[in-house]
This record gives C-alpha cells, sequence and structure tokens, in this order.
C-alpha cells in the first residue's frame, strides 16, 4: 500500500505540475490575448481622436473662409452703396469773373498778400566738388578751385534759382553785387522745369 501511495503522490505530482504548467500557458495566453485587446481599443481611440480633431480643425477652417467671405461680401455691399451716393461735381464758371477781376483791378489786389513773403538771395561765386578725403585735408591757406574762369560774372540765386549774373563790388568795406544781367522769363521757366 505504501507504495501505491507514493505512485499515487507522484501520479498527483506530475498531474499538479503539468496543470500548473497548462494554468500558466493558458494564463499567458488570456494575458497576451488581453494585451492585444487593449492595443487594438487604443489604436481604435487614436483613430477617434485624430478623426474628432481633424473634423475640429476643418470645422475652424470652415468658421474661418465664411467669416473672409462674409466680410469680403460687405465690403462690396459697402463699396456698392458708397458708389450710388456720389454725385458728379458741379462746378461755377469763373472765366467771366476772372475777366471782370482783371478789368476792375481786384487782380492787383489780390497779388499784394504775396509782397511780404521773404526770399533768400545768394550770391554764388562758383562751386566745385571734393571727395570727403580732400575735404578732410583742407587746412588753413588752403586752396580750392572753382568752376568759373576769373572775369566771369557771379550767379544770383533767389531760393535756389537763377534769376541773374553780376560783378562783385565793395560798398563801404561790405561786398555788394552789381547786376549786369538779369535772366528772361522764359529761361527762368526753363529752369523750373
Amino acid at each position: 500500500m505504501a507504495e501505491d501511495q507514493e505512485k499515487l503522490a507522484e501520479e498527483w505530482a506530475k498531474a499538479l505540475e503539468e496543470g500548473t504548467d497548462d494554468l500558466l500557458e493558458e494564463q499567458n495566453a488570456q494575458e497576451t490575448q488581453g494585451k492585444q485587446e487593449d492595443a487594438q481599443t487604443l489604436a481604435e481611440n487614436a483613430e477617434k481622436a485624430t478623426a474628432q480633431d481633424d473634423e475640429a480643425l476643418a470645422d475652424e477652417w470652415a468658421k474661418a473662409l465664411a467669416a473672409e467671405e462674409a466680410k469680403k461680401v460687405e465690403k462690396e455691399k459697402k463699396q456698392q452703396t458708397l458708389a450710388a451716393e456720389t454725385k458728379t461735381a458741379q462746378f461755377k464758371d469763373l472765366t467771366e469773373e476772372a475777366k471782370k477781376a482783371a478789368n476792375s483791378g481786384e487782380l492787383k489786389r489780390d497779388l499784394e498778400f504775396i509782397l511780404d513773403i521773404p526770399l533768400t538771395v545768394t550770391a554764388q561765386l562758383g562751386s566745385t566738388q571734393l571727395l570727403i578725403n580732400e575735404l578732410l585735408q583742407l587746412g588753413q591757406g588752403s586752396v580750392i578751385e572753382l568752376n568759373k574762369l576769373a572775369g566771369e560774372p557771379l550767379e544770383i540765386l533767389v531760393n535756389g534759382k537763377l534769376v541773374a549774373r553780376g560783378e562783385a563790388v565793395v560798398i563801404n568795406e561790405k561786398f555788394g553785387v552789381r547786376l549786369t544781367d538779369i535772366i528772361s522769363p522764359i529761361e527762368r521757366i526753363k529752369q523750373l522745369g
């Protein structure tokens, strides 16, 4: 009997080992299947989240485009309203009044207000161009060669525009200019252009 009990104990031990191995295999299989199901669930959730994000982004773009289109339509309506409100300007014929003013002396009175405008008068002996290096080398006693020849007349400029030519004179120990040539109105107009 003792032998039978030992055999029985061995069989039980083998059965337990085999059962434990089967149980472990079954547990491992269940865990693997659970992990696969979890991974599949996570993938599905990620796809759903991506789809929701894409839909939200598409909705935002649609709203932005609709708002831009609404602004454009409103701007066009405003332009049409402004175009409808504009009128052609009508001006009074001033030629008759100008003729009457010229005949009556009113034109002379209208020009009197410009007689008190100050102007800058400059007498220009000549000019030249220097490089910065040459300018920095100038010192007391240096000579600068101008573009005018000796004896040529000075140029009289009023606000930077040539109006006359003349020669230098000394009056009461001050320099002055005696006008020798006044530029014609036609030449002055050419200088303006």
